[in-house]
């Protein structure tokens, strides 16, 4: 999977749809830019107009570009949705609030790509949630997980149950929404092992949420900080330990030290 922040704003990676397609979201130049292993490109302007409108234009552009315009076609994980081309409301473009999010994400996927080096098991590539407009990163015991309940609106529960199918320690970092009005970031852990909550983790800032059964740290707090990327760098690792600890990973197989830039790791830890 190609990390989906770039320099220019956020990409889909390669698609396997006709002769292979990428669409970036070109956030400095404000576009979204559509191209093929043909070398076909097609393009239009990020700017206020209804998500119908927006799911017409893609559309035709995936078959100016010989793909198969054909996808879900309706929001994930929202009580109440409306299917894409169906929702005429207007919809505004907030070309300022774009950039600093992605500049925010630039450095943010340097974080989370940095805690990635520290685990020797499976773990996930820094990954976007395009529903929601998390970044995440995953890491996972090795041990299968009981059985997921589901329920999650809109979102099938094969999916979420593939999703949670082995024990995971999770963070990210969302722009809020889902009873959370702050952009913040978050780590939980599925199942959440006995235990879990009463860890003291890093920063300060950094609180357990009951009615979410995570720990959150808002970003607000975060930037107030003398060192915004040390500081997140300890929140990654102290609420995995948090999970991995309670829920009695085996560390030792599991967890080595974060790598450094340039230099190959020894083989003997």
């Amino acid at each position: 999977m190609n990390p989906p922040v770039d320099a220019a704003g956020l990409t889909t990676g390669l698609i396997p749809d006709g002769p292979g397609l990428t669409l970036q979201f070109d956030l400095q130049r404000q576009i979204l830019v559509g191209s093929s292993g043909e070398g076909a490109h097609s393009s239009f302007a990020l700017e206020p107009m209804a998500v119908a409108e927006f799911d017409q234009r893609l559309k035709d552009m995936i078959k100016r570009l010989g793909g198969d315009p054909r996808y879900h076609g309706v929001p994930n994980e929202r009580p109440v949705v409306t299917a894409f081309a169906d929702d005429i409301e207007q919809r505004p473009w907030d070309s300022e609030a774009v950039s600093r999010y992605h500049r925010a994400l630039v450095s943010i996927n340097a974080v989370f790509q940095q805690f990635r080096t520290g685990f020797l098991g499976k773990v996930s590539p820094v990954h976007l949630f395009w529903g929601s407009f998390d970044l995440a990163v995953t890491r996972f015991s090795g041990r299968r997980a009981p059985l997921h309940p589901g329920g999650i609106p809109n979102l099938p529960d094969n999916v979420t149950r593939e999703a949670y199918s082995h024990e995971v320690s999770s963070a990210g970092f969302w722009p809020g929404g889902g009873g959370i009005d702050e952009p913040c970031f978050y780590s939980y852990a599925y199942p959440i092992p006995d235990g879990f909550s009463q860890f003291l983790v890093e920063p300060a800032a950094a609180q357990f949420n009951p009615a979410l059964g995570e720990f959150l740290l808002p970003y607000e707090a975060l930037l107030k900080t003398d060192d915004p990327a040390a500081t997140l760098m300890r929140f990654l690792e102290s609420t995995y330990h948090a999970a991995a600890r309670s829920g009695g990973w085996d560390s030792a197989a599991l967890e080595c030290a974060t790598g450094v830039c340039g230099v190959p790791r020894s083989l003997d830890g």
